[in-house]
């Protein structure tokens, strides 16, 4: 079950233009990969011979009653329940031995809609456990959504957040099988001398894997993190996973240079519609000014008696 805990009452503070960069973006290859890229992160969370690394993250980062000893991985397309339903496809799904149904996401860009789609997720775990032709007392287990971004969204600078359903005036938690847990890796700013806990660890690693040139000594003597960066390095793969993580690196890149693109064109209206409201403010006052000046005329005019044009 997820921890019993209080809402963040942190006060929201503004961004800095430093913290809403991408954590990396590399434009050739390094030692070892970059996780943030579909390949580098399939690679290190996605495959069964590292499954015991995807276990330590996640009780890592989760934090709820009794750990994770063993996971499954299921297929990561999931379809809808009628034809006309759309389907959602995940990075990674998978369901623990006590059978808590765990969704990860790897997000670079922002959405819109981000948030819905999160949820929109989460109902497909919840709609497996209706399982036709049994009796069902809808006793569900447990769905936790873990979502690392490489962007920041949230309403507090906290880099990670835990998010469940609340009672509003209390704070007091409703129901203790639905978490999500949101990582935004641009807010976490951590030197490696300086990482305390296995969650800052892997927050550390995720954001600068791929311009390390060696594994810090605060990783060194922890076996989880030895196996990560020898999974890691890019010297180690063979030619078909290379030519694989090329690919994907290049996506990556691509999809950052369109970034870069959508926004210098989001500051452009930002700032064409501020020039906007500036010129039309000081046509309006200039347009009453007028207004008003031809209104004085013509009184004056009526009180003298005079038809003349001006």
């Amino acid at each position: 079950m997820a921890r019993v805990t209080k809402p963040n009452k942190t006060t929201t503070t503004k961004r800095t233009a430093a913290a809403q960069k991408p954590a990396i973006v590399e434009e050739s290859m390094g030692r070892y990969i970059n996780p943030l890229t579909d390949y580098g992160f399939k690679r290190i969370f996605g495959e069964e011979a590292n499954k015991d690394l995807l276990i330590h993250f996640l009780n890592s980062v989760l934090e709820i009653e009794g750990k994770i000893v063993s996971l499954q991985y299921r297929n990561p397309e999931q379809k809808g329940r009628i034809k006309t339903a759309r389907n959602a496809f995940l990075d990674l799904y998978c369901i623990t031995g006590k059978g808590e149904h765990i969704i990860i996401e790897m997000q670079n860009i922002s959405q819109k809609y981000f948030k819905d789609r999160v949820l929109y997720y989460l109902t497909f775990p919840i709609q497996k456990q209706a399982i036709k032709g049994r009796k069902w007392n809808f006793n569900l287990k447990p769905v936790y959504s873990v979502n690392i971004l490489d962007f920041t969204f949230g309403e507090s600078d906290d880099y990670i957040q835990h998010v469940q359903l609340m009672y509003r005036k209390t704070g007091r938690v409703f129901y203790d099988k639905l978490l999500l847990v949101f990582i935004e890796l641009p807010d976490f700013d951590k030197p490696d001398d300086k990482l305390k806990t296995d969650h800052e660890r892997w927050m550390y690693v995720l954001k600068h894997l791929a311009s390390l040139k060696e594994i810090p000594d605060s990783l060194k003597r922890n076996k989880i993190f030895q196996k990560l960066f020898m999974e890691a390095e890019i010297a180690n793969m063979t030619p078909e996973e290379l030519e694989k993580y090329d690919e994907s690196l290049k996506n990556y890149s691509n999809m950052y240079t369109v970034k870069d693109i959508v926004n210098d064109w989001r500051k452009e209206v930002v700032t064409v519609k501020k020039e906007y409201a500036t010129l039309f403010k000081e046509s309006v006052v200039k347009d009453k000014t007028i207004n008003a000046q031809a209104k004085r005329i013509a009184e004056l005019e009526r009180k003298l008696g005079l038809n003349a044009k001006v």
